[in-house]
């Protein structure tokens, strides 16, 4: 890895409460390779590009994150009570939850388990099971239902991503009326998995009308299949799929394992796992296309395997985790809040660990702060997920814990 980045104090923003504000430092564990869902392939059945999408022209990697934002957003007015705290109100039973995404102003959600059942949220409760593609999939290692998304203008188009049940990476679009017609599947994707580890899992529309879905560099420690600065492979990157012709590329590369990425506006926002010592969370603009984020030369901001090490050209980090701080193994990005009941987080990155189970938030200037306290430990954290009004959803392997403000 290369030097570490300066450890910055940063003030909260939140206005109301005085929030614990973490130093997000360097700090060596042992060589464990982390087990939360990412990716892992070797072939592709991706060709060159000819969609009808609007394709953003590439543009130069950076080698540090960017710091004003490609769009402007309002901030959030509001009337409410100073808050108080934060908190999980009552959680959900569920089973190994995955997926839980609605679109904005949708009157329900759905909630995708990983062995794969697709179910109906609402009220914040699980309703009927409105799908069931568990003939189509298996759930070794970190395989299974890992990713769910609607159409944003076409509410008949549902496309999922699965481990087929030779373990390999499947986009599919699925007819969807209130139910989904499972016999409707039309495969977009596939792609070889080498190993049944960092697959990967999610998928999410961009402003330009493309799916974008994160993959892992094929398994393994140390990158083994030399994925991670290949670009002859989808694996080890975010890959920008047209969800009509099925044409895949890739994107943006360097990643060892980004299990769950945000896209806000213009802006992606990834939570990659990292393997000996640090995680880390990058922020970049979704329109910068080869963008290398530095996997196998670096892990997070430090050189992995050489040091020194070659880092012009590669996109540092916005934050990195130390391995073994709160007991970090393997890090849960994440969404942007755009909610209306908790104005105090607009705009800022939620995520957490599946060993550690906290709540942090940063925003973009990499500035932390540390939520656990208020809200508690939760358990093994794999996902996060939101409703129609926008409103955050924490998942662990067996519950849904809803993020409230206590005002």
């Amino acid at each position: 890895m290369r030097p570490e980045l300066p450890s910055v104090l940063v003030m909260t923003r939140l206005a109301a409460i005085a929030l614990l504000v973490i130093l997000v430092v360097a700090c060596r564990d042992p060589d464990a390779s982390p087990s939360i869902p990412v990716s892992s392939p070797t072939s592709t059945s991706a060709a060159p590009s000819t969609s009808a999408i609007t394709n953003p022209s590439p543009t130069t990697p950076s080698t540090t994150p960017p710091t004003t934002p490609p769009t402007t957003r309002a901030t959030t007015s509001t009337s409410l009570a100073a808050l108080q705290t934060l908190t999980y109100s009552e959680p959900v039973a569920a089973d190994f939850p995955t997926v839980l995404t609605a679109r904005p102003g949708d009157e329900f959600a759905l909630l995708a388990e990983r062995a794969g059942a697709i179910h109906r949220f609402e009220a914040g409760a699980i309703g009927e099971m409105v799908g069931e593609i568990s003939e189509l999939t298996i759930t070794d290692g970190e395989r299974g239902l890992l990713g769910l998304v609607r159409h944003p203008e076409d509410d008949t188009r549902l496309f999922i991503h699965y481990s087929d049940t030779n373990g390999d990476t499947t986009v599919s679009e699925f007819a969807f009326d209130g139910s989904v017609d499972i016999d409707s599947e039309r495969v977009l994707l596939t792609v070889d998995q080498p190993a049944a580890n960092h697959n990967g899992g999610m998928i999410q529309f961009g402003p330009d009308g493309a799916i974008y879905l994160g993959l892992g560099d094929g398994g393994g420690a140390g990158d083994p299949f030399g994925n991670g600065q290949n670009t002859e492979t989808l694996l080890g990157g975010i890959v920008r799929l047209d969800p009509d012709s099925g044409d895949a590329e890739l994107w943006q590369y360097g990643l060892r394992n980004p299990w769950r990425f945000w896209i806000d506006g213009d802006d992606i926002w990834i939570g990659d796992v990292g393997q000996r010592s640090f995680e880390e969370i990058d922020l970049a603009p979704l329109t910068a296309s080869g963008l290398n984020y530095g996997w196998p030369i670096m892990e997070a901001a430090h050189c992995f395997g050489t040091t020194p090490c070659d880092t012009e050209g590669l996109t540092l980090p916005l934050v990195e985790v130390a391995r073994g701080d709160g007991g970090t193994c393997s890090i849960t990005g994440g969404v942007v809040y755009r909610g209306t009941e908790i104005p105090e987080l607009d705009g800022r990155f939620l995520f957490s660990d599946y060993c550690a189970g906290y709540l942090r938030s940063v925003d973009r200037d990499g500035g932390v702060v540390d939520h656990t306290g208020e809200v508690g430990q939760a358990g093994r954290v794999v996902s996060f997920g939101v409703d129609g009004s926008g409103e955050v959803y924490v998942l662990t392997t067996g519950e849904i814990l809803p993020l409230e403000a206590v005002r």
